[in-house]
């Protein structure tokens, strides 16, 4: 297996759950971003996200995101959907000129800057994966999917989820935490 180029972006109120999957131990190449650690503003006008420079505590992040071949979100669900620190991060590090670029006037859609990246997004929650896959079809992580990741040309995109994590036992989070690993080793 050829070594690929991994970002795995973690939630660190999750770290010690189901993340155990170690991408590095598959001899690949790993950055590491803690969302919840690290301190930036939060955009407020599209002038900001159009115009403004990506605030120095979120360089690293975005040039990891560019240097990346695959990247890995690790999150809990938070009513539906991404924590909106979350999402604050996505809108910051995905802005015009490092994930996609806005085309001439009247000259069609944004291009693509992040083509040819995979990802796959975690994410815990406390009701059971087959009713939010089944009867909430997963609308927070499509949207996730669709309107963040594949629109800054990253796909495929895949996704696992773990419910009821609050009263998962010892021995089913030991067979999430192998399933992560594997992934891992996989680079997938």
């Amino acid at each position: 297996m050829r070594m690929r180029r991994d970002m795995v972006c973690t939630w660190e109120a999750w770290r010690g759950g189901v993340t155990g999957a170690r991408p590095e131990q598959a001899q690949h190449s790993v950055r590491r971003i803690d969302i919840a650690a690290i301190d930036f503003p939060v955009l407020r006008t599209m002038q900001e996200f159009e115009h403004g420079a990506v605030p120095n505590s979120l360089q690293h992040a975005a040039e990891a995101i560019v240097w990346a071949e695959h990247i890995v979100f690790v999150f809990p669900l938070w009513l539906g959907t991404m924590p909106a620190l979350l999402k604050a991060f996505l809108e910051q590090v995905m802005r015009p000129g490092t994930a996609f670029a806005y085309p001439d006037k009247g000259g069609g859609f944004a291009r693509t800057l992040l083509r040819g990246r995979s990802a796959r997004v975690v994410a815990t929650m406390g009701m059971p994966s087959a009713l939010y896959r089944l009867w909430f079809f997963s609308h927070g992580i499509a949207g996730m999917r669709r309107s963040i990741l594949h629109f800054v040309g990253i796909r495929p995109v895949r996704e696992t989820l773990f419910g009821m994590v609050a009263g998962a036992s010892d021995r089913t989070r030991a067979r999430w935490i192998g399933q992560m690993r594997k992934l891992g080793e996989r680079g997938l």
